[in-house]
């Protein structure tokens, strides 16, 4: 079982930048891959990005790629997104997942974060 818990998020500007912070409640390093997803309000849970177990492989939807960039702290147990350059279409709920795998699909993850607002003006 693992508990996750984000932290970060905020009110910014559009061009503004943000980084968010998941705490793991165990040792995730070398057991599982971590992702985040976001949610604005009336639509789908979507996925943002994904680093697998070692932090040496992470990808990105295409909305966010170049713009975000997904890290990890195994010694901490803390996984992390940074934002730049957000925009008004960013705003969503953003929560934190973890998995033994790495993949893009919602119905993957078992463990999952409450979230963090993230809410971009214009």
């Amino acid at each position: 079982q693992v508990h996750l818990v984000e932290s970060g998020g905020g009110l910014v500007q559009a061009g503004g930048s943000l980084r968010l912070s998941c705490a793991a409640s165990r040792r995730t390093s070398g057991t599982y891959a971590m992702a985040w997803f976001r949610q604005a309000p009336g639509k789908e849970r979507q996925y943002v990005a994904g680093i697998n177990w070692d932090g040496s492989v992470d990808d990105y939807a295409d909305s966010v790629l170049g713009r975000f960039k997904i890290s990890r702290d195994n010694a901490r147990n803390f996984g992390y997104l940074q934002m730049t350059s957000l925009k008004p279409e960013d705003t969503a709920v953003y929560f934190c997942t973890a998995e033994s795998l790495k993949g893009r699909l919602r119905d993957e993850y078992r463990y999952w974060g409450q979230g963090t607002q993230v809410t971009v003006s214009s």
